[in-house]
């Protein structure tokens, strides 16, 4: 790293901390949600303002300093941290402003969605996120952002008006619409490449109470269930989403203990729409095929956003792989029925999260999120307790994607990416991959942010 005296001087610019290998913080600094991820950073900056992260961004440029960003720490692939160099952590910005009537919120990067999820939930608003609360905003919002409103009110980055960003050469710029489009159009599904955004501004809907649960079937019928949702969903109104998993069933007074540690096949609901269409919209659903436990009810939209929260805790192991999927032909329901049965662990899992109704309606080059001609955004995750089942989640998953990649679209959604290599960002980007070589050669010429599922500069 660098000299004593210029860390010192660095850490006295700083509002925040500067968290250094012997200080008593450094250990629970260092953890990032995936406890798969064990890298020791030299040095990492807790900014506590814009100032701290512009500094940061200069300490590293100056001293040729290996730079990550970490929010929220979700990243499956550790990439929030590094080795040796420096983390620009910014989980204490956590600064949000709703305005009610202009329906959008002002969100810091440090946020989870839980924080805004809470935040706009007393105006009856909320905007488009994940499945888990505490997700990072700025990561998962950088990657394109898929959840429950997609159908209904598209990509969280369709939601984006403007960020404001430190870029490379220690500045701050605002993107939207008019002011610095092209990075604007980059920051929509180009990851942490270009700077680092220390504000989002959202668009937001009314959502406040939703018509939501889950529909357990028996894994002995995971080929027909998943046939039947393959032609259903896409054919659902747009306000009705529902994403489809095999899993077990855990342990929870949420569910019948008789069905607990069973393996089982799954459709998450959410009804979004007009209260009074409720019942009419999801009698489509009920009762399908006899399933061993349904249950879908009136609860407030944050409640939907935490359900996830309990089961899968800071700390897991986790490895998982992603792709994108036009059709679900019966080879490959075949496929999927025969490493669901194999599930290596009572965590592992796969999603089929649909992104078709509004996400469509977007053309594919109109932000970087290339594949708006996609049905599903695959998810294959292996998940464990304990550290020794590491591998073997690993295996499996890996085992999983493979079989079922010949019939993906090609690409994946960039955050669900493990550290797989170019041809892979690559192909995650499709035809917009060259003009975001373009946008990353102007504000970041020299790859300083270059810990992400990396576009190098020309």
């Amino acid at each position: 790293m660098r000299e004593a005296r210029q860390i010192g001087e660095f850490a006295n610019q700083l509002r925040g901390h500067l968290i250094q290998p012997e200080d008593p913080a450094y250990e629970s600094a260092r953890r990032i949600y995936n406890g798969m991820i064990d890298k020791r950073p030299a040095l990492i900056a807790r900014c506590a303002d814009v100032a701290d992260v512009m500094r940061a961004i200069r300490f590293a440029r100056d001293n040729d300093v290996t730079l990550a960003l970490r929010s929220g720490g979700h990243n499956g692939a550790g990439l929030s941290l590094c080795d040796d160099g420096l983390v620009v952590d910014l989980s204490s910005q956590k600064g949000i402003r709703v305005d009610p009537q202009a329906r959008t919120v002002r969100v810091e990067p440090g946020c989870t969605w839980g924080d805004v999820d809470h935040a706009t939930h007393a105006f009856g608003l909320a905007t488009v996120s994940g499945i888990i609360s505490t997700t990072g905003v700025a990561g998962l919002t950088l990657g394109g952002g898929h959840g429950y409103l997609s159908r209904q009110y598209g990509l969280t980055i369709d939601n984006l008006l403007e960020a404001d960003v430190a870029l490379a050469d220690g500045s701050l710029v605002r993107a939207s619409a008019e002011e610095h489009p092209d990075l604007f159009w980059a920051l929509r599904g180009g990851g942490g490449n270009f700077g680092v955004v220390t504000s989002f501004l959202l668009r937001l809907h009314p959502v406040a109470m939703v018509q939501a649960g889950p529909a357990f079937w028996s894994m002995d019928d995971a080929e027909v269930i998943l046939k039947w949702y393959r032609e259903f969903m896409p054919r659902a109104p747009r306000e009705l989403y529902g994403f489809f998993a095999f899993l077990e069933v855990p342990p929870s007074p949420l569910f019948p203990s008789g069905l607990h540690g069973r393996r089982v096949c799954s459709v998450l609901w959410c009804y979004s729409g007009p209260p009074e269409r409720a019942d009419e919209v999801l009698a489509q659903v009920r009762g399908v095929h006899d399933p061993l436990f349904e249950h879908i009810d009136t609860v407030p939209y944050p409640l939907l956003q935490g359900l996830f929260d309990q089961f899968y805790p800071p700390g897991l192991q986790w490895y998982w792989k992603g792709d994108f999927v036009n059709e679900i032909p019966d080879e490959a329901v075949d496929k999927h029925g025969r490493h669901a049965r194999g599930l290596p662990t009572p965590l592992s899992t796969m999603h089929l999260y649909p992104i078709d109704g509004v996400v469509q309606q977007v053309a594919s080059d109109a932000t970087a999120f290339a594949y708006r001609d996609c049905q599903w955004s695959s998810l294959i995750a292996g998940v464990a307790e304990d550290p020794a089942d590491g591998d073997r989640v690993r295996d499996w998953a890996r085992g999983y994607w493979q079989d079922l990649h010949p019939y993906s679209a090609g690409g994946s959604y960039v955050n669900f990416l493990e550290e797989e290599g170019e041809a892979r960002v690559r192909s995650a980007y499709r035809g917009n991959y060259e003009r975001l070589v373009d946008v990353k050669t102007q504000y970041d010429p020299d790859n300083l942010f270059r810990r992400n599922q990396n576009i190098p500069p020309r």
